[in-house]
């Protein structure tokens, strides 16, 4: 019998033995420390089919507990081998994300504590650090102390606040009487975005109620960037129409192509006529930790409202996804709802998180971004991400250089759009078909994996550089792994 079998008879009802905990804690802090020094080991993608996990594992859960052992040994065996390695440095698809060492650490202790930190009661510390943490990443990006801020899980969510505040804030009383079956019927409540923003926009507005009618897509330039007389035009032409406009979502770091909408000329707009102005800053605005980067976020300060994820570009585990407002007096009017179980004595000196989102139980998701912060400084995370730049700008180069290749769009960041266009090859969609096999040919290899997209109707490749570990030696092997195939294809198609 083992060691664990025997602490387990030993406390039937308790949890593992302190022993066993430090015993099994360091061999899986070991494994971690291996992992991420030699990730590489894994496919980033791997050849798993559907069905395979749930083969693998029994269909029935235990009857009695087993050694955790093997509970281990399934996670090294069966799940790691299965998984997408998003913590690869050649995980270049999507925006890459990287859950630093201080980061795991912070994670662990969230674990370890598990506070819920839904009142200042519940979590004092939790709730005070979470207001440095917000503060700390404000200054480091540049933005005004005016703005103050909470942390959500994804940008998704965050966005999906900062339109239901932005709706509260046109006091039409939807939060008590609803938008349905109302004696002064509602006009179309219209939201504005660009052709190139994010789809959360519109699932927040299929969930707060409003439809995905309610969604007028703005135009964009030649430079994938919100066309602001557009968006007066639609804004003007709306209102005629009987619509009530309210709120307009700007993008600093589009999905597809990072670009940056212009957000002076559209806060203008937004002044003129009365709307809300978020910004998603979700993946760029990270960047603005770069000092000489900070003009991307030029116009923010006059936003109601902006959301950056550093879970996506600056280290922090997933997930964590930081909304700034200027009107968090105007967020809690929209989700501010407290029972008496909930009630405390200390409200009017605290901030409680739950009057501030859907959520009443919430994550002590602070402290890893605090200990990230803290352990690169905002000048460490600068120099990273200035090092992903010059790698983005590296990978151009030799897109420029070659000659059966082209860059679909500009590279303001590191992340990049490009498609293999050999001169032999002249038809639009079969040029679309063979990029896509390009990129299912590099895929399957499990050296790398990129994501695609679509620009001007065209498939584009898109390959994203924000890995910690990521160096110019991967994305060397990018791209000669992307040639090597592109020729293969060109030769398997002569």
């Amino acid at each position: 019998m083992s060691q664990s079998d025997e602490s387990k008879l030993t406390h039937p009802l308790g949890d593992m033995s302190p022993e066993d905990f430090r015993r099994h804690g360091h061999e899986i802090i070991d494994w971690i420390g291996d992992y991420l020094a030699h990730t590489e080991r894994y496919a980033v993608l791997p050849s798993t089919q559907p069905g395979d996990v749930r083969r693998a594992l029994p269909e029935e859960a235990p009857a009695r507990g087993e050694d955790f052992a093997a509970i281990f040994d399934d996670v090294k065996d069966i799940i790691a081998p299965s998984l997408t390695h998003w913590n690869h440095p050649s995980f270049f698809a999507y925006f890459a994300i990287t859950a630093s060492a201080p980061g795991i650490f912070g994670e662990l202790l969230c674990a370890a504590f598990n506070v819920n930190q839904m009142l200042w009661r519940t979590a004092p510390a939790a709730t005070e650090l979470e207001g440095v943490a917000v503060s700390w990443l404000r200054q480091m990006i540049g933005l005004p102390d005016n703005f103050d801020g909470l942390i959500y899980d994804t940008a998704s969510v965050s966005t999906l606040h900062a339109i239901a505040a932005a709706r509260e804030n046109l006091n039409l009383d939807i939060r008590e009487r609803g938008m349905s079956r109302r004696d002064d019927a509602l006009p179309l409540l219209r939201v504005y975005t660009s052709e190139q923003a994010h789809s959360s926009v519109e699932k927040a507005l299929i969930l707060l109620g409003l439809g995905q009618n309610s969604l007028r897509k703005i135009p964009v330039d030649a430079e994938f960037r919100m066309d602001a007389a557009e968006l007066e035009r639609a804004i003007v032409e709306d209102t005629r129409a009987g619509a009530l406009p309210f709120c307009v979502v700007a993008t600093v770091g589009t999905t597809s192509t990072t670009s940056v909408d212009p957000v002076p000329a559209i806060a203008d707009v937004c002044e003129r006529h009365k709307l809300w102005l978020h910004v998603d800053a979700a993946y760029a605005g990270s960047a603005a930790v770069i000092p000489e980067l900070q003009f991307i976020l030029d116009g923010c300060a006059r936003a109601d409202s902006l959301v950056t994820n550093p879970h996506k570009w600056l280290f922090t585990p997933f997930d964590c996804s930081v909304l700034y407002t200027r009107r968090m007096d105007v967020l809690r009017r929209a989700f501010s709802l407290i029972p008496e179980y909930l009630k405390t004595d200390d409200t009017h000196a605290v901030m409680n998180g739950m009057d501030y989102g859907v959520q009443l139980g919430r994550r002590f998701r602070s402290l890893k971004l605090w200990m990230v912060m803290r352990y690169f400084g905002q000048e460490g995370l600068a120099a990273r991400l200035r090092e992903h730049n010059r790698l983005g700008s590296l990978f151009t180069s030799w897109i420029k250089a070659a000659p059966d290749w082209e860059l679909l769009a500009p590279v303001p960041f590191s992340t990049i759009c490009f498609r293999f266009a050999p001169h032999t090859e002249t038809d639009a969609t079969s040029l679309d078909a063979l990029n896509e096999r390009l990129m299912h040919a590099v895929n399957a290899t499990g050296e790398m994996f990129i994501s695609h997209t679509r620009l001007h109707d065209r498939f584009a490749l898109r390959l994203t550089i924000g890995h910690i570990r990521t160096t110019e030696t991967h994305i060397e092997q990018a791209w000669n792994l992307l040639r090597k195939h592109a020729a293969h294809l060109s030769d398997t198609a002569a």
